[in-house]
C-alpha cells in the first residue's frame, strides 16, 4: 500500500529544521519502502493558483494564514497502514506540529 506523509510545522520553526529528515529516508530507504521523500521550502516563496471565471490568479507567497504549514512529504510503500504510522513517528519530534498518514489511491479508488 502507498502511503503519503505530510509533515506539519507550527509557522514559526525554521524552513526543513527539526524535521529529522536524514533519519526518515534511511530508516525508510534501508526497508525498501521509500519511494521519494522532500523538505519543502518556507511557503513565503511559494506561490497559491486557481482559475475564477476562465482567468488564472497568482498568489505570492503562503496563501492562508494558517498555524501550521507542510514542510515535508514521504512517499511510502508499506505493508500496512500501522507501518506507515510508525515510520511517521520517527518525523513527529523535534519542529514538527504532526505528521499526516494519507492513503493514496489509483483511478479505481484506495489501493489496497
Amino acid at each position: 500500500m502507498k502511503f503519503l506523509l505530510n509533515v506539519y510545522v507550527t509557522a514559526a520553526a525554521p524552513p526543513g529544521e527539526g524535521l529529522d529528515h536524514e533519519r526518515i529516508l534511511a530508516t525508510a530507504a534501508r526497508s525498501g519502502e521509500l519511494i521519494s521523500g522532500h523538505a519543502l521550502a518556507d511557503p513565503s516563496i511559494g506561490a497559491f493558483v486557481r482559475v475564477r471565471d476562465g482567468v488564472v490568479e497568482v498568489n505570492e507567497g503562503p496563501y492562508l494564514q494558517a498555524l501550521h504549514h507542510v514542510a515535508g512529504q514521504y512517499l511510502l510503500d508499506c505493508d500496512s497502514r500501522e507501518r506507515a504510522i510508525e515510520l511517521a513517528g520517527l518525523m513527529a519530534g523535534g519542529h514538527a506540529w504532526g505528521v499526516e498518514v494519507r492513503a493514496l489511491m489509483d483511478t479505481a479508488g484506495l489501493e489496497m
